[in-house]
């Protein structure tokens, strides 16, 4: 068993796409399935499943993935101690995770500030449906996760709220709830709501809100993506549900205007989390700074009213 092999399998592990893995490694594709091949005969299991075309973590997997994650952290430290007296020059791989969200409208200033800082660290990326992040700091698949979601405590998990996300009733303006300056829960009794599907925080407290109210009478159309729901929204389908920071380009061009009612108690943050026990190596200690410094620059630069600039300010009834 090699360190490379150990590399590409958790690669692999966290793409969960050979091609994409391959690319990530600067390997050939049949490369990378020789190395999963020959590991997985070594061991005498299968790590993966292949189903068609997509690939998963078999149970033995996900445990080997754990114990791979280990070695090659402790390689990575004593890499770095070695060189921490060098160049000064910061190496390594670090994983993130965050939802298609963050990743779209929070993440991307984070990962060129770090690219500048450290050019010669590699991010590996990859996109996980809310409720599933967390796990992946516990099965070793992700070194850093964002989350959007109420404040998160944890006793496994070293979490940081770096900035509070607003949401809002959007629709078009040619909604008939669009012109109201004021509106009450039970006006929304018989609406269509475009909303994330169930098992999404956010839901569930959009959910429960409108259960504490009563409205009982309303259509649900679920969508996995904020970009569908934008597109219906604007296309006059229905009312949406969603982050002011998803929503400012269409705000400002005045595809979808904000609804004049906010869901009281919604305290929903981005939030940055890692693994108590992780070792910091250089580059994700570069990392997690630099997302303080973005992140928490632009809750220092937010507007006392918790509307972004450009969003029309909601009423709180």
């Amino acid at each position: 068993m090699e360190l490379r092999q150990l590399s590409t399998f958790r690669t692999v592990a966290t793409t969960l796409n050979f091609t994409r893995a391959a690319e990530a490694l600067n390997y050939v594709p049949s490369n990378v399935t020789m190395q999963i091949k020959a590991l997985e005969e070594e061991l005498g299991v299968r790590l993966f499943d292949r189903l068609g075309k997509q690939l998963a973590l078999t149970s033995a997997g996900k445990r080997f993935l754990a114990r791979a994650q280990d070695i090659l952290d402790t390689v990575e430290e004593a890499r770095g101690v070695v060189h921490e007296e060098g160049e000064g020059q910061i190496g390594g791989t670090v994983t993130i995770s965050a939802n298609e969200v963050l990743c779209a409208y929070r993440l991307p200033d984070v990962f060129r500030r770090f690219r500048a800082r450290c050019p010669g660290a590699r991010l590996l990326f990859r996109s996980v449906p809310n409720q599933e992040l967390r796990q992946t700091l516990f099965d070793g698949s992700a070194d850093v996760v964002f989350l959007l979601e109420e404040p998160i405590r944890s006793s496994a998990l070293a979490v940081e709220s770096l900035l509070g996300e607003p949401f809002r009733f959007y629709a078009s303006p040619d909604h008939p709830l669009a012109t109201r300056t004021g509106l009450r829960l039970d006006d929304f009794q018989g609406e269509t709501f475009l909303t994330n599907e169930r098992g999404c925080i956010y839901r569930t407290l959009f959910d429960r809100a409108l259960g504490a109210e009563g409205v009982d009478r309303v259509t649900y159309l679920e969508f996995q993506s904020a970009e569908a729901i934008k597109q219906c929204a604007i296309a006059g389908i229905g009312v949406a549900f969603l982050p002011d920071l998803a929503v400012q380009t269409e705000a400002e061009r005045g595809e979808l205007v904000a609804l004049p009612r906010r869901i009281p108690d919604l305290n929903v943050h981005t939030q940055m989390a890692w693994h108590k026990d992780k070792w910091l190596s250089p580059a994700l200690a570069a990392f997690i700074e630099t997302a303080r410094e973005v992140l928490g620059g632009e809750r220092q630069g937010a507007q006392p009213s918790g509307a972004p600039s450009g969003l029309p300010e909601s009423r709180r009834i």
